[in-house]
């Protein structure tokens, strides 16, 4: 069982695991590869060793995964640019051409003893439990557990992620119904597919559920730090109401004493950049910042409704 987690969001998180340490070599290999590619790699290595704490793997595993998730799609370092970055949907001659990426980046690692470890996950990514995945139509019992990990979430990122060549993207009724005439969201349209092949019996339906659970803390994350600045809003906005009431006792008053005591006042409140004649101004933004992230707020715990109403 794991004693610790990691945490994605830190700028240690690799040292989490010793990470760091472990995986300085298979990273280098990592440098070959296009941006995209090695940014999506780096997403699927997250989104695996996170689904392997939701597993409840062990830390040699969870190091395992979150490795071949890095080193999943290393084999497209041998696909040609024109192919690997095609704006159009690829003809079914070049996706031939991509579909080799499995057996190259397998090839590869097979040959150094430092990535050997690595190579089925590179192989069998695209593999579905029910046969009908590639390159070799493997089912369940042949399928490396970790490939199977690294398919759910390279298939998540790539569909967030809108990598151009992703082939038929599945919008379920439900799916229709809940999001209404809104434009869907990748995130809602990764999972709903992901959700369809799962009952077709490609995917392994664990997995599916554990990645589910990613994505509701992601968002979670992601609403906390909105609620961060909502405070530091409410914050600057209250002091500048003060400032503001200050302006109006000083208009209403008719001593020039008076009127300099609140204007001394105000220039205590001010913060950098600010002065008489645009606080008002800064204030109105902040308002509009404000209600700006509350509701950013409410569409983000209303996606986490949608989620939760997806199947699984």
């Amino acid at each position: 069982m794991l004693k610790d987690k990691v945490d994605f969001y830190s700028p240690v998180s690799l040292k989490s695991y010793n990470l760091d340490q472990v995986m300085r070599y298979q990273l280098d290999v990592l440098e070959r590869l296009d941006p995209f590619t090695r940014r999506h790699s780096e997403n699927v290595a997250n989104l695996a060793c996170r689904i392997c704490e939701y597993l409840h793997c062990t830390q040699a595993f969870t190091v395992h995964c979150t490795i071949c998730g890095y080193l999943h799609d290393v084999g497209k370092m041998f696909i040609p640019l024109k192919i690997l970055n095609k704006p159009d949907k690829l003809t079914d001659e070049e996706y031939e051409i991509m579909k080799k990426h499995t057996t190259l980046g397998y090839n590869m690692c097979m040959k150094d003893v430092k990535l050997r470890p690595y190579a089925l996950a590179a192989l069998d990514h695209h593999e579905a439990l029910n046969g009908t995945g590639y390159p070799n139509g493997i089912t369940k019992k042949d399928i490396p557990y970790e490939a199977q990990i690294v398919r759910v979430a390279d298939e998540y990122d790539a569909i967030v992620t809108k990598r151009r060549y992703t082939t038929h993207v599945n919008i379920s009724e439900t799916l229709k119904d809940l999001i209404k005439d809104a434009q869907p969201d990748p995130k809602f349209v990764a999972l709903d597919q992901l959700s369809e092949k799962r009952k077709e019996g490609k995917i392994n339906g664990l997995v599916l559920r554990k990645l589910f659970k990613v994505v509701i803390d992601d968002t979670l994350y992601e609403i906390s730090g909105i609620m961060d600045y909502v405070k530091y809003l409410e914050q600057q906005i209250k002091r500048l109401e003060i400032i503001e009431g200050y302006q109006k006792k000083a208009d209403n008053s008719n001593k020039e004493k008076t009127k300099n005591y609140y204007h001394e006042g105000m220039k205590l409140l001010f913060s950098e950049g600010e002065n008489f004649d645009n606080y008002s101004q800064i204030l109105e933004e902040y308002r509009t910042a404000l209600a700006d992230r509350n509701e950013m707020i409410k569409k983000l715990y209303n996606e986490i409704k949608i989620i939760k109403k997806l199947r699984v």
